[in-house]
């Protein structure tokens, strides 16, 4: 009951946001704009989403410590994509119990999955703040903003990085904020900080760091320039296309991350309409580089998924069965 609820709800939620992305646009002219696709960059569009896919699970692979071959992190990776598109957005909980059923614990993939979001989240609000300070009118409170934003995102992981490296620091603070706000001590702060503490210990080692977030720059770059592609097969070519594709890239990852939508239609396609017209681009262009984007990156995410489950064996009721601690409301990767 709880589960058909939660669809009813996923449905309506998309429904709404999707009339909202919607309003004031000729869907006509959306459906003209779809219509002369370049073909060519369409198709270097999809190939750089299977290639960010890539990228993904090498990084994913580095998380869990090398215990998972490429082709096992790579095909979990791609199924937890698939299943995402679901409304119960089960994909973190898939990749985590296959993740298990290779000899990872359950808890280390779902710490990985919790630092693979916080990673992902650091570099979303950088490439956000990046892109608001650029936008050509912004003002200057909006700039500025912007760019603390994303200095205190850096500076923020740069603590954790460190209190990952040093424990015993990390558990005084909890027992200092505990004097002090004793309420604190009815929450489980300090199975919390274990967590995420653990789960970043291999990024205080050179080659874990930079093995994490090389991986995590080099798939964040193939998204961009996908996002930069779907532009060049529509055409687009009166604005600095690379600044959209930061800003709209980061705006969807954000948008994404509601958890009660189904396929993430509304937010997605809501989101690239405000980029774009940030830029100067009309409500018609920017609903169109989220309609079309979204189609391809749906398609690639898709086959990839169940080419994933039929390599791996597995069905979804397999990879469904158990549950695993999950982190919905971080930004998403595209």
């Amino acid at each position: 009951m709880r589960r058909t609820l939660f669809i009813l709800a996923s449905i309506l939620v998309s429904g709404i946001i999707l009339v909202l992305a919607v309003r004031d646009v000729p869907l006509q002219a959306v459906g003209e704009q779809l219509a002369n696709i370049d073909w060519l960059w369409l198709i270097i569009c999809a190939v750089i989403i299977v290639l960010g896919l890539w990228a993904r699970g090498v990084r994913w692979q580095g998380l869990l410590g090398w215990k998972l071959t490429f082709a096992q992190a790579f095909h979990s990776s791609n199924i937890m994509f698939t299943l995402n598109f679901l409304p119960l957005r089960l994909g973190e909980v898939a990749r985590a119990v296959l993740a298990a059923r290779y000899g990872v614990p359950i808890a280390t993939a779902a710490t990985g999955v919790l630092i693979e979001r916080l990673i992902d989240t650091v570099l979303v609000v950088v490439v956000l703040s990046f892109a608001l300070s650029r936008l050509p009118e912004a003002p200057p409170l909006a700039t500025q903003t912007a760019t603390l934003f994303g200095v205190a995102a850096l500076l923020a992981f740069a603590v954790l990085l460190a209190l990952s490296r040093y424990p015993k620091t990390a558990e005084s603070l909890v027992d200092f904020f505990e004097r002090l706000l004793p309420f604190l001590k009815r929450l489980p702060l300090r199975r919390i900080l274990h967590d995420i503490l653990a789960g970043l210990e291999p990024l205080t080692h050179w080659r874990g760091a930079a093995h994490v977030i090389g991986w995590t720059l080099i798939a964040w770059t193939f998204s961009f320039a996908g996002y930069y592609s779907v532009q060049r097969a529509l055409g687009i070519a009166e604005i600095d296309l690379l600044l959209n594709a930061f800003l709209s890239v980061a705006l969807i990852a954000f948008s994404i991350a509601i958890p009660v939508t189904v396929a993430s239609i509304g937010p997605f396609q809501g989101a690239a309409r405000v980029g774009a017209e940030a830029l100067g681009l009309s409500a018609t262009v920017g609903l169109s580089i989220g309609i079309l984007y979204h189609v391809v990156t749906f398609i690639v995410y898709s086959s990839l998924g169940v080419i994933g489950m039929i390599a791996l064996g597995v069905s979804l009721g397999d990879v469904t069965r158990r549950e695993a601690p999950t982190t919905q409301s971080a930004p998403e990767a595209i």
